[in-house]
């Protein structure tokens, strides 16, 4: 059963405290794109090789000819009740921006935001324990950060990493003809929607656990094989989102055989019960419109794609020539759920939909 901490013989369930827990908490997309649209343009110099122009999963900065600085930041309010899991699942959701870049992390910083009042300092510092355990396990330092007194516990990373100018992984350079691989299996908003009802048991919380603290430091490998065009992680959007982002940057449509989407098997059956979480009808309700769903295809599958995922897996558009290679490499990291499940497509003249689902 899901863990909890007991502090003078209280346990302390994290999740009470948060209205929506890991990256299920994060905006709806077509508020986000509302907001994003009224903020004023920056300053775009020349070595920003990335920035916010595709919705990537980090900024890169060219520093000269073989190194680029790979930032960005990440955190989230508790998906889990443990603060000793809290904080890894945090932390590994942080750094898996820079692997999706096929960067190699350095250092982090960490965001910390607690209800002072109401959790004991040794309820934070697990919290803490946990992102420093993820930290180390990647070989790099929590060098600094930065914490305030909030209502809602809150716990992230500033991540930098390290990346070769030309192995950057934007999520905007698939090309017609790609194949679609992803890294981990779908469902963990689900499982953390079962949770929260009472009704996860202890091998659904031990899948939760694996998956959301399995490092995608496999992206360093996969951004440096020939063939690998783009890559991204799966996180709060779902993996249609997500997909439609590629899309959208690379100028195509994409296409995904449901049969062959690797998902957690508690997750689908919960979904088939009707257990998902508000955010993945929040997902649909953004980007639906541009997807083309199989009137046959059942809805708790829908319910799959768009489900938020927290540290989910990395999402790999290659060429056909390279799937073994990319498949192999997922395997040799222990990455054993990967599977390809899609590809990419010239998108048709005044096509509407972007993402076709069957």
């Amino acid at each position: 059963m899901a863990r909890t901490m007991t502090v003078d013989s209280k346990p302390i369930r994290l999740t009470q405290f948060s209205h929506g827990g890991g990256c299920g908490c994060k905006i709806a997309p077509g508020l986000l794109q509302e907001i994003l649209a009224r903020a004023p343009q920056g300053i775009v110099p020349p070595e920003l090789l990335v920035g916010t122009e595709t919705s990537d999963d980090a900024a890169v900065y060219r520093l000269n000819d073989s190194q680029a600085l790979v930032a960005t930041t990440d955190f989230f309010t508790p998906i889990v009740d443990d603060p000793y899991d809290f904080g890894r699942i945090a932390a590994t959701n942080a750094l898996s921006d820079i692997y999706a870049m096929g960067g190699t992390p350095i250092m982090a910083l960490a965001l910390v935001g607690m209800p002072i009042a109401q959790l004991p300092p040794e309820v934070i510092g697990r919290v803490l324990e946990g992102g420093a355990a993820v930290c180390r396990e990647a070989g790099i330092p929590i060098a600094g950060g930065h914490s305030i007194d909030v209502l809602e516990p809150i716990y992230g990373l500033v991540g930098l990493g390290l990346v070769h100018p030309q192995r950057v992984r934007r999520n905007a350079d698939a090309q017609a003809g790609d194949v679609l691989v992803l890294g981990k299996p779908l469902g963990v908003g689900i499982l953390s929607a079962a949770l929260k009802k009472g009704i996860l048991d202890a091998a659904g919380y031990a899948d939760m656990l694996r998956y959301t603290t399995q490092l995608n430091r496999v992206g360093v490998a996969l951004g440096a094989l020939e063939g690998v065009h783009a890559m991204t992680d799966v996180t709060g959007f779902g993996l249609a989102g997500h997909l439609l982002e590629v899309c959208r940057g690379s100028g195509l449509s994409a296409r995904v055989n449901l049969a062959q989407v690797p998902v957690i098997e508690a997750a689908a059956k919960f979904a088939a019960d009707g257990v998902v979480t508000g955010a993945s009808a929040r997902n649909w309700a953004a980007y639906g419109a541009d997807v083309a769903w199989a009137p046959g295809a059942p809805e708790w599958q829908r319910h799959l794609l768009t489900d938020p995922q927290t540290s989910g897996g990395l999402l790999v558009s290659c060429s056909p020539d390279a799937l073994a290679s990319v498949l192999d490499t997922f395997a040799q990291a222990g990455f054993v759920a990967a599977a390809a499940m899609g590809g990419m497509q010239a998108r048709a003249p005044g096509q509407g939909s972007q993402l076709v689902c069957g």
